[in-house]
């Protein structure tokens, strides 16, 4: 007899009982499953049927666009869709639901998705040649069938039973609809969109009568001052294709995402980050419990630097100048049809008011532009969609002086006792002798005149001999550390860079002529030449002007305030937008300007407004405050001339610089109108505007440039 050992025996005694344990186990999982599948499997086939559990999405609201002063600009309100999703139910049941929808939806004058092609005009079945043969091809129908015929295949087809044939047209369109979209028990059908609060309330009172609708909440944008400030605000609509291709990890096919302005430039903070709601639906389609599964978090508030009563001062002004030219209000007739104006705070850079003229409406395209609307905007020659203060280039004429003048005293090529005698003609070349505009009115030069009076003047002559005496790359040294020529980073899309007349400059623009010759230089002393700026570049170069030279950062927006009042910092705004625009910050040359130099201009300026001879005079001589200033009518293609003109207030401690332009405006103290009215808004004295004496003023002083 073989004697086990006592450790097998305990190995197969644990072995004994956990196959004991496992037969048990087996046995109750077993009955379980007889208990869920025969037992009680009808019961909670039935629970799991009358359920369904989808997602919705809870669409953020962007951020708000704010003035400086708090005032909102752009918002965002509440939009109610009406939207139906497939529902287990027959298909009585369906269309019963579906006629009581139509009827509140029209109850409440509620347009509602209808492309199905058949009329009853009350009786009368109608459709279109046209359209019918298509539609017989689409739906397979006999080419003889007619339009009553094709409408009761329809009916026979929804099997619907009403009998009044209005009702009977009510489901036939909406089942029309969702056939050709396409709907399921997780994918919608948009019925209608911007359905009033009240109709809202209906549905959800008697969800039981509506089967499978959802009441779905969305933001839609709103510009609450119509047309101000739109191209600074810029618009926004459904994203495209190609938009949604590149951010789809972020968006929704029917998300709504800035198109220009800062709309586009800030949608990464404006955006907001959506939020998921929960509905359970009983198998009928109505909805049985609603609940919040992740909250939706809404977009940054963008704070703007410029001021909305400001803002829309420059606008009506600007407006109002170029409609009075070209009606002739100034004695000749101009076809202007486009301007632009800017203020700026000299010391700090801060866009308050930027203007372009003429405007267009921001709401125009929220849900999508009209064809007509869009035709409109896109066919006007004057270019309504573009900002032509900051992304059209003008040669800046005799504004573009006051650079000649400080480059010629900083380089020594004058100083402040130098007289040049304005003869009329220049001719020290003979190649290119140019006129003093003052020659070419009167037949005489200006005489004698040192910087300041040549700057008052506007005197050719002087700039002329100044330019040739210092050459062309000390003109351009010291216009670049104006920031001419240059973009002045400005928190909107498609900036230009403009054109620094310079001999690179030729050879680029002018392969066949790229030698530069002293007539250029000339040129370019008194604004033209290649010479082109905009409206911003030059409201940066007058500033620096009035606040003694020292060099500013170009900012319109102020600050951003996320949800939980946080700020984003100046520094991550600067880097943000740099990278978006691809800005490149330049490395300009540091130049100490000297203040006597400095001031010597700037008495040139005050002098064109204060002085009897001064270009601007008639524009100021009863103003209360002191303005420098400078017009400039540069020559455009097409015989036209720009209107120009630049100034800066208080002359005594400079706070705002304002500049003009009216493209083929005429003369450039026409424009000063439009500075002078903004100044009175910007200093609060709330006078009439000067009256015009016409009479009383010299013909000379009025039409120099």
């Amino acid at each position: 007899m073989v004697k086990r050992s006592k450790k097998k025996t305990n190995i197969n005694l644990r072995f004994n009982i956990l196959t004991v344990l496992i037969y048990i186990i087996g046995i109750i999982l077993i009955a379980r499953l007889f208990n869920l599948q025969i037992v009680h499997g009808a019961e909670y086939r039935e629970e799991s049927n009358t359920r369904l559990t989808r997602e919705s999405t809870l669409e953020a609201s962007r951020g708000d666009i704010l003035d400086r002063a708090g005032n909102t600009l752009v918002t965002s309100d509440t939009e109610f869709s009406l939207e139906m999703y497939k529902s287990k139910v027959d298909t009585q049941t369906l269309n019963t639901a579906i006629l009581n929808m139509v009827e509140v939806l029209e109850k409440y004058e509620c347009s509602y998705s209808n492309t199905f092609p058949i009329t009853i005009d009350p009786f009368e079945f109608t459709i279109s040649d046209e359209t019918l043969a298509d539609w017989k091809e689409a739906n397979k129908f006999d080419e003889d069938i007619s339009a009553q015929d094709a409408f009761y295949k329809f009916k026979d087809k929804y099997e619907i039973q009403n009998t009044n044939i209005q009702e009977v047209r009510k489901i036939i369109v909406i089942r029309y609809l969702i056939s050709q979209k396409g709907y399921s028990s997780t994918k919608a059908v948009t019925i209608s969109e911007d359905i009033p609060r009240e109709a809202v309330a209906e549905f959800s009172e008697s969800s039981e009568k509506f089967a499978g609708i959802n009441i779905v909440v969305k933001p839609v944008r709103e510009y609450t001052s119509g047309t101000l400030a739109s191209h600074i605000l810029g618009y926004a609509g459904t994203i495209s294709s190609e938009e949604y291709e590149s951010r789809k990890d972020y968006y929704s096919q029917n998300d709504i995402i800035g198109k220009t302005g800062i709309e586009s430039v800030f949608e990464e903070y404006l955006k907001g980050q959506n939020g998921i709601k929960q509905i359970d639906m009983a198998v009928d389609g109505t909805t049985t419990a609603e609940y919040i599964a992740e909250e939706a978090i809404a977009g940054s508030d963008v704070v703007l630097t410029i001021d909305a009563n400001l803002q829309k001062i420059t606008e009506d002004a600007l407006a109002a100048n170029i409609q009075k030219i070209t009606s002739g209000g100034f004695g000749k007739v101009y076809d202007a049809k486009a301007g632009a104006a800017v203020v700026m705070n000299v010391n700090t850079g801060e866009v308050l008011a930027m203007a372009s003229y003429p405007n267009y409406n921001p709401a125009d395209f929220v849900g999508g532009i009209s064809t007509e609307a869009w035709n409109n905007y896109v066919n006007n020659e004057a270019k309504p969609l573009v900002n032509k203060a900051i992304q059209n280039s003008y040669s800046p004429g005799s504004t573009f002086k006051m650079i000649t003048a400080i480059a010629g005293l900083e380089t020594g090529a004058i100083n402040l006792t130098t007289r040049i005698n304005d003869t009329g003609i220049y001719t020290k070349y003979s190649d290119y002798q140019p006129r003093c505009w003052y020659y070419t009115d009167y037949h005489i030069g200006h005489g004698y005149l040192d910087v300041s009076g040549a700057i008052e003047k506007s005197c050719n002559y002087f700039f002329y001999e100044t330019s040739d005496r210092m050459g062309i790359d000390n003109l351009v040294r010291f216009a670049k550390y104006f920031g001419l020529g240059s973009k002045t980073g400005i928190e909107l899309q498609s900036e230009t860079t403009g054109v620094l007349a310079s001999k690179e400059t030729k050879a680029a623009l002018h392969p066949n002529e790229p030698t530069w010759t002293a007539g250029n230089t000339l040129q370019a002393a008194i604004g033209q030449s290649d010479n082109e700026f905009s409206p911003l570049q030059m409201a940066r170069y007058i500033s620096m002007l009035a606040n003694g030279g020292k060099q500013i950062d170009v900012s319109i927006v102020k600050t951003i305030r996320n949800t939980d009042g946080s700020e984003v910092s100046k520094e991550e705004i600067n880097r943000f937008v740099n990278t978006k625009l691809g800005i490149q910050e330049e490395e300009t040359e540091n130049i100490e300007i000297n203040q006597t130099y400095l001031n010597a201009i700037l008495e040139g300026m005050q002098s064109v407004t204060s002085d009897s001879g001064g270009t601007a005079y008639v524009r100021f001589k009863d103003f209360n405050i002191s303005v420098g200033g400078k017009t400039g009518s540069a020559e455009a293609p097409n015989n036209q001339v720009h209107a120009w003109f630049v100034g800066f207030a208080p002359f005594e401690n400079p706070e705002i610089a304002i500049v003009v332009m009216v493209e083929n405006g005429g003369h450039g103290n026409y424009t000063a109108e439009v500075v002078r009215d903004i100044m009175e808004e910007y200093f609060g004295m709330n006078t009439d505007s000067v009256e015009e004496d016409m009479s009383a003023t010299p013909y000379i002083e009025i039409m120099q440039s």
